[in-house]
């Protein structure tokens, strides 16, 4: 699989602080290996064919997976993350 980062998703990953994008690079390596890995705490977000996953405790990211890639959506504080804003 491949990681594919948004426009949006790649501004707000420059944005983070960089303790924060280590630990996101270091999920990011779990979600291409397994979506579902014990640590992502992956789930299908209601009603769309899109997924969030943890960061950490504060931080999430989405991502919807097509054919061969991994499409990061979002990436951020819990709302953020979520695309709530």
């Amino acid at each position: 699989m491949n990681l594919v980062f948004t426009k949006q998703a790649e501004k707000l990953y420059k944005k983070l602080p960089p303790e924060i994008q280590r630990k996101a690079d270091k999920q990011f390596l779990f979600l291409i290996s397994n979506y579902l890995h014990p640590s992502l705490r992956s789930r299908k977000m209601s009603g769309l064919n899109k997924f969030e996953a943890r960061i950490d405790i504060n931080y999430r990211f989405t991502f919807f997976i097509d054919d061969e890639n991994i499409v990061i959506l979002t990436v951020g504080p819990h709302d953020i993350g979520l695309g709530k804003h």
